[in-house]
């Protein structure tokens, strides 16, 4: 019998990969094993085929990430995949601001293995058209405890991460979302998936 991982892998190099069935599966799945099945979407041309495939699914939304009623500055962790090589996995950690801004955000950062030679990749998550964008051209102001220090991401080897960079998000399932990261308003190519902790 085929692992999740291996069911999901199949149904997403299918042709054409059917949405509701890649959905079902995984909102089928308990956490760990629908993690596992994130985990062995690796590389650019499968994750590649998922974002094209979910691109008419219902839009993602803040309070995907982070529940509306939420107590400021609760962390709320998301597992991630992303697409390259290399140093694949790392997490996305958001929370809600202490005070309500001008407009609707979260606040976050990237939570991997070569943080201390990158940065931190801090963001500001907002609503966009083409659903929930995480915007690395802005920094919070504060961050919860036992966050690291704040960074700008224009600064040392962070400028060749996340500078100048939007990820916007698409709905895969309940629980699942895939991104793909844009620089200077332009598709870089680069895909990532989002799994919620539990």
């Amino acid at each position: 019998m085929p692992s999740p991982g291996e069911r999901l892998v199949e149904l997403v190099g299918a042709a054409p990969p059917d949405r509701a069935a890649i959905a079902a599966l995984l909102d089928g799945l308990g956490a760990a094993d629908r993690h596992a099945a994130v985990t062995a979407l690796a590389g650019p041309r499968l994750q590649g085929r998922l974002w094209d495939a979910v691109a008419g699914a219902p839009p993602v939304t803040l309070a995907d990430f982070v529940p509306p009623d939420a107590a400021p500055l609760r962390e709320v962790i998301f597992h991630g995949k992303n697409s390259l090589p290399a140093f694949t996995l790392f997490q996305k950690r958001f929370c809600r601001p202490p005070a309500a801004p001008a407009r609707d955000e979260l606040w976050g950062y990237n939570h991997q293995t070569l943080a201390w030679l990158t940065g931190p990749g801090y963001f500001v998550a907002h609503d966009d058209p083409r659903g929930a964008a995480i915007d690395y051209r802005q920094v919070p102001p504060a961050h919860p405890a036992g966050w690291p220090d704040v960074a700008p991401n224009e600064r040392g080897l962070s400028r060749f991460v996340y500078a100048n960079m939007v990820d916007i998000m698409r709905r895969v399932s309940r629980d699942v979302f895939i991104g793909s990261a844009f620089r200077a308003g332009r598709e870089a190519g680069n895909f990532f998936m989002l799994c919620r902790d539990a």
